[in-house]
């Protein structure tokens, strides 16, 4: 191996333990809700949706907005490194793009905050639904953010079986996502029925586990650095 070739790999792998870094922070800033349990939030954690914790006029909106923020300015970059950086194949492709939409719908929840929603509050709902938050612009970005990192979640995945690389996403990614996967039907569900079925709680698992599968991606990045920038199948 040259010297320039030396530099070249040495260079990739720096981006690469900063492209790492910032989906890792991005990760553990996305579960600052576990704040709620040490913070006094008035805010049933089996009932409500985690858009309440930072809603305009929350004593502490402006703890998870910051974690917000910093979440989105993370993964921007992050993704577009990724997608520059790395072989370009079609499931990658989809998977950072779809990283890149998430951090940039993760920013617009903390530019278009919920209400904060009060029982009889005709601006939210009319206090007619068990979530009347859904009747505002912010589910519209927090539906974006979702359906995003779903798509980057599946497309990462296929790409771990499908190149036979990634070995920390076929396996610890792979159950993320299914427990990820069921607390979303379970809320889908549970949604279009009477009654109350603890969809806090749902969402809450949801949110978890992409916390977790992010913390998964970045410790893919670092530790199987050598797959990302080989470019043979």
């Amino acid at each position: 191996m040259t010297d320039s070739q030396k530099i070249a790999e040495r260079r990739v792998r720096v981006a690469s333990l900063v492209i790492a870094a910032a989906i890792l922070i991005a990760g553990v800033c996305y579960s600052s809700w576990l704040l709620e349990f040490v913070l006094k939030i008035d805010v049933d954690p089996v009932n409500s949706f985690l858009s309440e914790l930072d809603a305009e006029g929350r004593p502490y909106r402006a703890v998870f907005a910051t974690a917000d923020k910093i979440v989105g300015v993370l993964l921007l970059p992050a993704a577009i490194g990724g997608l520059l950086l790395f072989p370009r194949r079609r499931f990658t492709t989809i998977g950072w793009v779809a990283l890149f939409c998430f951090g940039a719908a993760t920013i617009a929840d903390v530019l278009l905050p919920l209400k904060d929603c009060t029982a009889g509050d005709n601006a939210c709902g009319g206090g007619s639904e068990l979530f009347p938050q859904l009747h505002q612009p912010h589910a519209l970005s927090s539906t974006i953010a979702v359906t995003s990192i779903a798509i980057a979640t599946f497309a990462f995945s296929l790409a771990a079986f499908r190149y036979h690389r990634w070995r920390i996403l076929r396996e610890a990614g792979l159950v993320v996502l299914v427990v990820g996967s069921a607390a979303t039907v379970w809320m889908l569900v549970a949604d279009n029925l009477p009654g109350n079925y603890a969809l806090g709680i749902a969402q809450r698992i949801q949110v978890g586990s992409m916390s977790l599968w992010l913390v998964t991606l970045a410790a893919a990045v670092i530790l199987e650095g050598r797959e990302w920038i080989d470019p043979s199948d």
